[in-house]
């Protein structure tokens, strides 16, 4: 049986490459990875501004207090965790029934240096999505073409 496989070309031309290298390989293989021993991974849309990078990330059925972003010497971190607890008892039928579920995942994304405005990042939950935004930096908004007179 042969082996599949994919290469990702550089799908967002206007991102630059630290989003091809370090980001968008794990974005866009991880269903191809994702198995019970490593866990559910949510599913990550990024979207490019001039202003901002956007991050969306789908994790429906959690709060807002459930999740955890952190900037840590330009690694940006994203976790979540929540845990249900359910239990019945009728003691008339001598029965207890408990049922549980965890869930979990981290995600760590490497921001190269000066391309992001790290102390205005703004992350908000809302219908089941987790928004993320990133400003960018002047330095990395792309300019407008400039034109040269010629002498």
């Amino acid at each position: 049986m042969g082996t599949l496989m994919i290469k990702h070309k550089n799908l967002f031309p206007t991102i630059p490459s630290f989003f091809d290298d370090s980001m968008l390989r794990d974005w866009f293989n991880w269903p191809l990875t994702n198995n019970t021993e490593r866990g559910s991974v949510p599913a990550v849309n990024i979207k490019e501004t001039n202003n901002a990078y956007e991050l969306e990330v789908a994790a429906p059925g959690m709060s807002k207090r459930d999740f955890r972003v952190e900037l840590d010497n330009n690694m940006l971190v994203i976790s979540a965790q929540k845990e249900n607890n359910h239990e019945e008892q009728d003691t008339e039928e001598n029965y207890t029934r408990r049922e549980f579920t965890y869930q979990s995942f981290t995600r760590s994304f490497a921001l190269p240096e000066r391309l992001v405005q790290a102390e205005q990042i703004a992350a908000k939950y809302h219908d089941g999505i987790l928004h993320i935004t990133l400003p960018k930096t002047e330095e990395a908004k792309v300019k407008p073409a400039k034109q040269i007179e010629i002498s």
